[in-house]
C-alpha cells in the first residue's frame, strides 16, 4: 500500500515513522522543488549558472541559442530544492565576473526566510502570522459595487464596527472611484469627503486606517495610517515626498494610464513578468531615498489595465511577487474578471468568487487580501489556515 504525502504534511509523515527530530526541516526542504526565474543574466554567466545547478543535481533551463552567446542577455529558469541552491551559492561565491554577484545576491535574498511586516508612522507594526484583511468603506456615490457605498456618518461608522467585530485588521477609506472609464474629481472634493470620516474613525476605534488616493494632498489631508496609492506614485511624483515626510506606509499597485483610458493599455508580453518588474523599481525608487522595507506593500492591481485572462494569471501566478522582500496585498473583491469567470453575473453576485481569490492569496503567500465582504472572507481565510496547519489553535 502507498500513500501520497502533501507538502504541508510532510514533517507529522517524517514524525510519525520516527525520523530523529533535528532531521525533519533538512528532509521538509528536500521534498519541495523551488522554481526561479532570474531575469536579463548575461549569457555567459546564464550558461555558468546551468551547469554548475546541474552539478548540483538541479536542473535549470536557457534559451535555445544561448549556449552560443549570441544574445547578450537571457533569462534562465531554475528548478531545484533549498539544498541544491544552498551549495550553489557557495559555487557562485567564487565567481566574480559575468554579473554573477548580483544574480547569487538576488537568490540568496529570495532564499533568506523574512520575518515581513508594516510598520505605521506612530510605531505600531501589522505582522502576518494571520492573512490580514483590509476592509474596503466608499464615500463615493459610483463605486462600481453599489454595495459598498456608504452615504452617512451614522452609518459609516456601524459598517466599521462590523468589520472590525468581524476581523478587519485595517479599514481603507476611498473618496474617489476608480472603476473604468471614471474621470478624476477635484482634490478639494476628494478632501471633504474623506477626511471627516477619517477623523471620525480614529474616534471610535483603535485600528489602522489606509487612505485610498493618488494624489499627494488628500493623503496629506487625510493623515491617514496607510496610502492606498493605485498608481504607484505615478499619477502624482510628490506623493513619494508625502511618503518620505509623514513616514507613513504606501501599497504600490500597477496601473497603466488612468482610470479614464487603462482598459485601452491591456498589451503585455508577460504580463506577470512585467507586473513584478514594474513594482519592484518602483520600491526601489522609495529604497533610494531611504524607505525602509517595512514601509511598502505590492498590489499587482487586478482589474487595472488588464483584461479577463491577464487578471487571472496574475492571480495564480501571485507568489512571484512574493520575493522582493515586501509585503503582498490582493485586492481582486467583486471585480468583473469573476463575474466573467461566473458566467457574467453582477458585483452583487460575486462574492463567492472572491473568497476563492482571498484562498488563492494564501497559497500563494501573500500577506493581505483588500475585500467588501470581510466577515465571509475572514471566516474563509481563517479556515484555510487551520487546515494548512492542521491545528484550531
Amino acid at each position: 500500500m502507498l500513500l501520497k504525502v502533501n507538502r504541508e504534511g510532510l514533517e507529522a509523515a517524517l514524525a510519525s515513522i520516527g525520523a530523529h527530530a533535528d532531521s525533519l526541516p533538512i528532509f521538509a526542504h528536500k521534498a519541495e522543488i523551488i522554481p526561479f526565474k532570474l531575469l536579463g543574466v548575461r549569457t555567459p554567466a546564464a550558461n555558468i549558472i546551468k551547469q554548475e545547478m546541474l552539478a548540483v543535481g538541479g536542473d535549470a533551463v536557457t534559451p535555445v541559442g544561448a549556449v552560443t552567446c549570441a544574445a547578450k542577455y537571457v533569462d534562465i529558469l531554475l528548478l531545484g530544492t533549498l539544498k541544491h541552491y544552498k551549495v550553489l551559492l557557495k559555487k557562485l561565491a567564487q565567481m566574480p565576473y559575468f554579473g554573477i554577484p548580483q544574480a547569487a545576491i538576488d537568490l540568496e535574498m529570495a532564499l533568506t526566510p523574512q520575518k515581513l511586516c508594516t510598520t505605521l508612522a506612530d510605531g505600531r507594526v501589522l505582522t502576518y502570522e494571520k492573512m490580514c484583511v483590509m476592509g474596503i468603506l466608499n464615500v463615493t456615490p459610483d463605486s462600481f459595487y453599489e454595495g459598498s457605498r456608504v452615504h452617512a456618518m451614522e452609518e459609516l461608522v456601524e459598517r466599521a464596527g462590523r468589520m472590525l467585530a468581524a476581523g478587519a485588521g485595517v479599514l481603507d477609506i476611498g473618496g474617489e472611484s476608480t472603476r473604468p472609464g471614471h474621470v478624476q474629481i477635484t482634490d478639494e472634493e476628494e478632501i471633504a469627503r474623506v477626511v471627516p470620516v477619517i477623523e471620525k474613525l480614529k474616534k471610535e476605534f483603535d485600528v489602522p486606517i489606509s487612505i485610498d488616493t493618488y494624489k499627494s494632498a488628500v493623503a496629506e489631508a487625510a493623515v491617514a495610517d496607510i496610502i492606498n496609492d493605485i498608481s504607484a506614485m505615478e499619477a502624482d511624483p510628490r506623493m513619494a515626498d508625502v511618503v518620505v515626510a509623514t513616514k507613513a506606509p504606501i501599497i504600490l499597485m500597477h496601473m497603466r494610464g488612468t482610470p479614464k483610458n487603462m482598459q485601452q493599455n491591456c498589451e503585455y508580453k508577460d504580463v506577470v513578468q512585467e507586473v513584478a518588474v514594474y513594482l519592484a523599481q518602483r520600491a526601489q525608487l522609495l529604497r533610494e531615498r531611504g524607505v525602509s522595507a517595512d514601509k511598502i506593500i505590492l498590489d499587482p492591481g487586478i482589474g487595472f489595465a488588464k483584461n479577463v485572462e491577464q487578471n487571472l494569471l496574475l492571480m495564480r501566478d501571485l507568489k512571484a511577487l512574493t520575493s522582493f522582500g515586501y509585503p503582498v496585498m490582493l485586492a481582486a473583491s467583486r471585480k468583473s474578471t469573476l463575474g466573467a469567470v461566473l458566467g457574467g453575473v453582477p458585483a452583487e453576485q460575486r462574492l463567492e468568487g472572491t473568497i476563492a481569490t482571498s484562498l488563492q492569496a494564501i497559497y500563494a503567500g501573500a500577506q493581505m487580501v483588500r475585500v467588501h465582504d470581510v466577515e465571509e472572507n475572514v471566516r474563509a481565510i481563517r479556515t484555510l489556515e487551520a487546515i494548512l496547519r492542521g491545528s484550531a489553535e
